[in-house]
């Protein structure tokens, strides 16, 4: 194989990067795969940055020493975030979405990789600073959110189930109250998918009273992991009080109007 220009090699580097967001790549599996020197290859890295950073695509970082390396974490800006939001009010703000009973479909967003794609990259850059060791999220509307999320983590994702697997091994489950409907609930985990002490992002796709995401930090605890942040993409306004104190949401869904067919949403990118 020919040795690549540089213009061929930072292609190359940013896609090998990008495919792995999160993860270390090291310098010297790059200088060995291009046939150059780890400084060169620096050198190509800090343009990198530099042009992912002016242009709001997320950056680069980098590790010294023997071990060291580089990896990409995809981020993004307020300015950003904000228009993301907007964008998913206007689009559940649609008058054919209201279902009877006033329900509100998302689930084709909801399964659109180049929208949990972009919700992930803003739930990740929200809660970096948390550290976590994984994300989770219980079955089943909010796995694509959550998934997008870990990989921009470069993080793993565990699945909370409404009821254990035989499959899975050993479990620990619990029951909850739901926060909307009243009703006793059952949430389990495989025992062996937390680590004890492992600190947690919980994701999920909507929050009326909180008491699903009550359960899954109630659970965490069970199995000894600590809860570090809470994403929700919609939680309503009603009721004021959740069963959970802290949480970030994407937007705030204020209310349905069946007969207007009229949904009131606002972004919110907070509490």
């Amino acid at each position: 194989m020919a040795k690549l220009k540089r213009s061929e090699r930072i292609a190359a580097l940013v896609k090998l990067l990008v495919d792995r967001p999160g993860q270390l790549l090291s310098l010297g599996q790059f200088a060995e795969r291009f046939s150059t020197a780890k400084s060169t290859i620096s050198d190509d890295l800090a343009l990198i940055k530099s042009v992912l950073e002016a242009e709001d695509l997320g950056t680069i970082r980098t590790f010294p020493g023997v071990a060291g390396g580089a990896t990409y974490e995809p981020r993004v800006s307020e300015a950003a975030a904000r228009r993301t939001a907007e964008e998913l009010v206007a689009r559940l703000s649609e008058p054919h979405r209201i279902l009877p009973g006033g329900f509100l479909y998302m689930t084709d967003l909801l399964f659109a990789p180049e929208w949990v794609e972009r919700l992930g990259a803003l739930f990740a850059t929200r809660f970096r600073p948390e550290a976590p060791d994984l994300v989770a999220t219980v079955e089943t509307k909010g796995i694509p959110l959550a998934l997008m999320t870990a990989r921009a983590l470069g993080r793993p994702l565990v699945l909370l189930r409404r009821d254990s697997r035989v499959t899975e091994g050993p479990s620990v489950s619990i029951n909850y109250v739901s926060g909307s409907s009243q009703r006793i609930a059952t949430m389990s985990v495989p025992r062996r998918a937390v680590p004890q002490g492992a600190r947690v992002l919980l994701i999920d796709d909507f929050m009326k009273g909180g008491g699903t995401a009550r359960g899954m930090m109630d659970l965490m605890r069970e199995v000894g992991a600590r809860v570090v942040g809470l994403g929700v993409l919609i939680a309503t306004a009603e009721p004021a009080q959740k069963l959970v104190d802290d949480y970030f949401a994407v937007a705030v869904l204020e209310g349905v109007d069946t007969v207007r067919r009229v949904v009131r949403m606002r972004p919110s990118l907070g509490r």
